[in-house]
């Protein structure tokens, strides 16, 4: 047990220490993937690290001022840069900015037009319609800028306050974000120019999923999975250090194992990214073989070191759950939770995949507080935590 508490505390240090962050794209997201490679490797897996492309950012600096007066903005995520001075429309719904003509404006959105983050356009895991719909409709009414005026949304991940109505790469108006008391000021003088400054750039870049194969050749397998990315300016200790912490300790526990299944173990890599690209990549290349899984295991945001582990079952029958379940219950350290959707077991889920997920009983009170945000450090977690599910993963592999 101690040799792989060490093991555990030494991996989450190098996952959380690499620099600038683990974000999908940068620099120190590939300094992440290759410690995972190298570290899996020594066990005996055969390794599949091919490279997909896709996108970093990096904003210098943003404002917006009139006159000599600045005003608290903050650049929405993948913005487009820009340097426009004109004059400001406020927008508080959808039928008064069909009304609108904002076109080489700063468009102002604000009050019920903004109340929910929209899905990025291109995004296929979920995207409702009313969602595309706002989109498009911005697009068409051509903008030179955008600031959104949000509030907190207890909804999103950090409960950011305030919060970016957009985050993605492909949606090409130049935004930024700012507190709706802030947006009050600058209603005041609505009549005036006002200069909206972003510099920023989209870099293409490069990331990979890592899929170590064990005993390859047999007719189904088992994945275990979590992503190896995290949130921009965040450690990332239990979102989600701690999963692929997991990985690498399951992966030593099982280089021995040549039962019935091959068993493939999947750092993946785009989570948080706007585009899920890793996700999308995975299907490209596997996805002919999906209908040979016979169950995923998903491990996010575990081993806080408040409460226990939470486990819970998609699409599974129920064989297959009374003997996963037998397995759980001889660890005191887990218990059986609620659903939770916002995971990458969800992609294999909507593919018909029987799966289970792993995360802290308390991660719903975690997502309001310390997930996505840079309190989320590697002393919330609890190590002896993360080997005791290591070790539940072992089991469940050997029993099925």
């Amino acid at each position: 047990m101690d040799h792989y508490v060490d093991k555990a505390s030494e991996y989450l240090k190098a996952l959380c220490d690499v620099k600038p962050n683990r974000r999908t794209g940068s620099s120190g997201n590939r300094e992440a993937t290759d410690f995972f490679e190298k570290t899996i490797r020594k066990y005996g897996y055969d390794i599949d690290a091919a490279s997909f492309a896709t996108l970093d950012y990096v904003c210098h600096d943003t404002s917006l001022t009139y006159g000599e007066h600045s005003y608290a903005v903050y650049v929405s995520p993948y913005s487009l840069g820009c340097d426009i001075t004109a004059e400001i429309i406020t927008v508080s719904t959808v039928e008064e900015l069909e009304n609108a003509d904002c076109e080489g404006k700063i468009l102002l959105l604000k009050g019920a037009i903004c109340e929910e983050q929209l899905a990025p356009k291109n995004f296929v895991f979920y995207n409702p319609e009313h969602h595309k719909q706002m989109i498009a409709l911005l697009e068409s009414k051509k903008p030179g800028g955008i600031i959104t005026a949000t509030k907190e949304n207890p909804d999103l991940a950090g409960a950011l306050c305030p919060f970016p109505l957009f985050v993605d790469g492909d949606f090409d108006i130049p935004s930024v974000y700012c507190l709706d008391t802030v947006a009050d000021e600058m209603q005041t003088l609505t009549d005036k120019k006002f200069r909206l400054r972003i510099d920023a750039k989209r870099i293409p870049s490069s990331s990979s999923n890592v899929l170590a194969r064990l005993n390859s050749g047999k007719a189904e397998k088992i994945v275990i999975t979590a992503h190896i990315d995290a949130y921009e300016s965040t450690p990332g200790a239990l979102d989600n250090a701690s999963g692929i912490v997991v990985l690498l300790l399951a992966a030593e526990m099982l280089a021995d194992y040549r039962g019935k299944y091959s068993v493939e173990i999947l750092a993946i890599n785009g989570e948080d990214h706007y585009s899920a690209a890793g996700e999308m990549d995975y299907l490209r290349r596997y996805g002919n073989e999906i209908q040979r899984i016979a169950v995923v295991i998903n491990i996010d945001d575990a081993g806080f070191k408040q409460g226990k582990s939470d486990y819970s079952f998609y699409e599974c029958s129920s064989e297959l759950e009374a003997l996963a379940e037998s397995v759980f219950r001889k660890y005191d350290g887990l218990e059986r939770g609620e659903q939770w959707y916002a995971g990458d077991h969800m992609v294999f889920v909507q593919n018909q995949v029987p799966a289970i997920a792993v995360t802290s009983e308390r991660m719903p009170e975690l997502l309001k507080t310390v997930t996505h945000t840079s309190a989320d450090t590697p002393d919330l977690v609890d190590c002896q935590k993360l080997v005791e599910i290591a070790m539940v993963l072992n089991d469940v592999v050997r029993t099925l």
